[in-house]
């Protein structure tokens, strides 16, 4: 990736940026930040893939979302069409059927917008606390590829907005719409409180939700009735960014090899012909 500052051009290395515990700690987070949106929370509440849902697989499901992390992010343009195209098989069967509280379908590119713009949200607000802010010319080029989180699915490039600035009117009119109805907020506490793994996971649910809860903004906070004190709020930044100066000093191809695991897996699945999702 080039990052342009004044006339001089330098290449980034993006994977220097990402690594595995950065997924493990917001994951969740942006998954209930995701379904906020009612549209997108039913359709995940009420789609009939059960091989895609957590509650059920969610070893699996938690192996294709960080594949889907990993393609987006360090693909080529290849990996990303064939996983958008296995993506796609899966999504045919998510839409609104009769009786459905609102109108949805997984292909719509404004749902994927949203999706996409969740993910970028996280992982911006997740590097902030871990490692601080970031430098402009270092924020935009991170931001221009994070489109991808996007054209990885059926977003095009001209949808994503155009600049950071462009982003934040998007998503502070986006936030202000968020709605979690009660099926889709309980079905959002069981995953915040791990029920669909064992017991010996559930044990670390409150700590769990604690990082859940401090890592979603204030209006979801809200709908899904949650309190967070400034006390919250410093113990986890505190916290966070302990997490953040330890990963410093670990050689970035480390740092990003665990999540690079999941790109090689997708080739391997390709080369051998098994689904890749």
């Amino acid at each position: 990736m080039a990052l342009h500052t004044g006339t001089a051009t330098r290449e980034v290395d993006v994977s220097r940026f990402i690594d595995l515990s950065g997924a493990l700690v917001s994951g969740m987070a942006n998954v209930v930040l995701q379904l906020s949106h009612r549209p997108v929370g039913y359709g995940v509440l009420e789609s009939t893939v059960d091989s895609g849902k957590v509650t059920l697989h969610p070893v699996k499901r938690t192996r294709t979302t960080l594949t889907y992390v990993a393609v987006a992010l360090l693909g080529t343009d290849e990996e990303r069409a064939a996983y958008r195209a296995a993506v796609g098989k899966a999504h045919r069967h998510v839409h609104d059927r009769e009786g459905s509280p609102v109108r949805y379908n997984a292909f719509d590119p404004d749902l994927q917008l949203w999706v996409a713009a969740c993910l970028y949200w996280g992982a911006a607000d997740l590097y902030r606390r871990m490692h601080g802010t970031p430098e402009p010319a270092l924020a935009d080029a991170l931001y221009r590829h994070s489109s991808r989180f996007g054209t990885t699915l059926q977003v095009r490039e001209s949808q994503w907005p155009a600049d950071r600035a462009a982003f934040a009117e998007y998503w502070d009119q986006a936030i202000t719409r968020v709605r979690i109805d009660p099926p889709v907020k309980e079905y959002l506490d069981n995953l915040i409180d791990l029920t669909m793994f064992s017991w010996v996971t559930r044990r670390f649910a409150p700590i769990h939700r604690f990082v859940v809860t401090g890592l979603l903004p204030p209006q979801v906070r809200a709908q899904m009735g949650m309190t967070w004190t400034d006390r919250d709020e410093r113990t986890l930044n505190r916290a966070l960014h302990t997490i953040g100066a330890v990963e410093e000093r670990i050689p970035a191809s480390i740092r990003s090899l665990s999540l690079r695991v999941y790109l090689y897996d997708l080739r391997i699945r390709r080369r051998l012909g098994r689904p890749l999702v």
